[in-house]
């Protein structure tokens, strides 16, 4: 990389943090990766920690960035996808899995090839996704339900029925549960992942449209980013109770937790990310960072200490990837 486009990256890395408060700054602005002739809406992201490559979902340009992390640069852009939404690395296979949200199917890529292993159908609008690497399964959120699919074959093995659309769910390490966001009906539910039955109904209350969540399993913490209003709010994964809350940015679609800083990380597509210090159930914003309007999805790489954040062509202004990294 040449000195004089070193420079331009940091300067705009710079100005996009000029909203940081506070004295320390959680998150120092590193880099920008620009994303050539991706237009639209961007959505998830998934990390090839063996190759240090990114994987970008860029779901209004139907097709599937490569970037390479190590160098700070765009790898390729594949095509073949149909509005790809969920992205999640299967490391014993060697492979990517993307979740086409238009054909309602779910396409596992060979990590170093690029190349498509199979396509399987799974469901309407199919998005977010998650590896269970114990059971070796992958689970895809899609309209009916959670859906389990054996990595290897492609086949549908599982079905965890569920009303509605979930958007963003966690799966527990040591435990059998997965909890799901469904905004339609501002609730959580719980999943048994072995019997295929919903536990638990969570009603999230004032925090409605809530689309993001991340777990803290060892201190049975759920974080649910909402939309309307903007909130941030703990939930008790034992009980269902609601146990902390604060306002955040707008229009967010991913929120991360950093268990090493005990901070929460949400992205807002109202042009910000908010950085919440977390001391037990208590939350205390330390940041407020400018990005750029439409940025709301994005990857914490807990390995890097590497906070990812996508941002769409919009206004003139191409499409990038800011990268920030956690002091």
């Amino acid at each position: 990389m040449k000195r004089r486009d070193l420079g331009v990256i940091v300067a705009c890395a710079v100005a996009a943090s000029l909203a940081v408060t506070g004295a320390q700054v959680p998150l120092r602005p590193i880099a920008t990766i620009a994303l050539p002739n991706v237009s639209g809406r961007i959505d998830h992201l998934a990390f090839d920690a063996p190759r240090q490559r990114l994987f970008v979902a860029a779901l209004g340009n139907n097709s599937v960035e490569v970037i390479d992390t190590a160098k700070g640069t765009h790898l390729r852009s594949l095509s073949g996808f149909h509005e790809p939404q969920g992205i999640a690395v299967v490391p014993d296979l060697d492979a990517v899995a993307i979740a086409n949200g238009g054909s309602g199917t779910l396409q596992l890529i060979d990590a170093e090839s690029l190349q498509t292993r199979w396509t399987a159908t799974v469901g309407d609008d199919a998005d977010n996704v998650r590896y269970d690497a114990a059971a070796n399964r992958l689970y895809v959120a899609a309209e009916g339900g959670l859906f389990g699919v054996d990595p290897r074959s492609g086949r549908l093995v599982q079905r965890i029925p569920v009303n509605g659309h979930p958007e963003s769910f966690q799966l527990e390490s040591q435990g059998a549960r997965v909890f799901a966001n469904l905004p339609g009906a501002s609730l959580v539910v719980a999943a048994d992942r072995r019997t295929a039955t919903v536990v638990s109904r969570w009603t999230t209350g004032a925090c409605g449209s809530n689309y993001p969540m991340a777990l803290d399993e060892s201190t049975a913490r759920l974080f649910i980013g909402c939309r309307r209003p903007a909130r941030l709010a703990l939930f008790d994964t034992k009980s269902g109770k609601e146990v902390g809350s604060s306002a955040i940015a707008g229009d967010t679609d991913d929120l991360f937790y950093d268990e090493t800083r005990h901070q929460i990380y949400v992205i807002g597509g109202e042009g910000f990310v908010d950085v919440f210090a977390r001391s037990g159930d208590t939350l205390q914003r330390s940041a407020h960072i400018a990005t750029r309007g439409g940025a709301r999805t994005g990857l914490w790489v807990q390995s890097q200490n590497r906070l990812y954040v996508a941002v769409p062509a919009r206004d003139g202004k191409p499409a990038e990837v800011r990268v920030f990294e956690a002091g």
